[in-house]
């Protein structure tokens, strides 16, 4: 138990770390937090940064989720795991760094699904490609992204209670981040139809 409590804790904290927030602070830049979705993630930095800075922070998330991965399986039972990536996102959406306020977790989950299940973040990159293709819509895509990460993660690790919960809590935690989306979605969609 405390073995598992001090790869937890260290993975949240490592979510803690926003990039971008800290980009923009090191930049001259307004929070990011403060334009657009009010999110401090890859798409928000896009859109008051640019394509390269976005993807720069894009790839300091990944970085970090593989590097949180590399530690929890080297240390870590296989049904434990799906929980150290839980605890990354909830880092990364409620940053103790950044007064809790942070990003959706996509990126990072990705990340960390980079080095537990190659071929599921594969997939959900492939899913999420033809999803975006379809709708047009970054967040509907990024749902059955992280739908496809946690099928994949519950399913390497043969379905076992406590893996599939640490999946579903992850995937769920990530829909619940994407509230505002979806409740803006529905508004306009409503608006559009009425």
């Amino acid at each position: 138990m405390g073995k598992t409590f001090l790869i937890y804790l260290p993975a949240y904290l490592a979510g803690s770390v926003n990039f971008a927030v800290i980009f923009f602070k090191l930049t001259g830049r307004k929070d990011p937090r403060l334009s657009f979705s009010g999110n401090a993630g890859t798409t928000n930095v896009y859109r008051q940064a640019g394509f390269a800075w976005a993807a720069f922070v894009f790839l300091l998330d990944i970085g970090r989720a593989i590097a949180v991965a590399a530690v929890a399986i080297y240390f870590l039972e296989k049904q434990l795991l799906p929980w150290a990536g839980f605890f990354l996102v909830l880092g990364n959406s409620f940053p103790c760094f950044h007064s809790f306020r942070g990003g959706k977790g996509v990126a990072n989950y990705l990340g960390f699904m980079l080095l537990v299940a190659p071929w599921a973040a594969l997939a959900s990159a492939a899913v999420w490609l033809i999803v975006y293709g379809i709708f047009r819509i970054t967040f509907i895509a990024s749902f059955f992204m992280v739908f496809t990460l946690a099928c994949g993660q519950a399913l390497i690790l043969d379905w076992q209670f406590v893996a599939t919960s640490g999946a579903l809590a992850t995937f769920l935690l990530i829909l619940f981040n994407h509230r505002k989306n979806i409740i803006n979605y529905r508004k306009i969609k409503n608006e559009n139809s009425g």
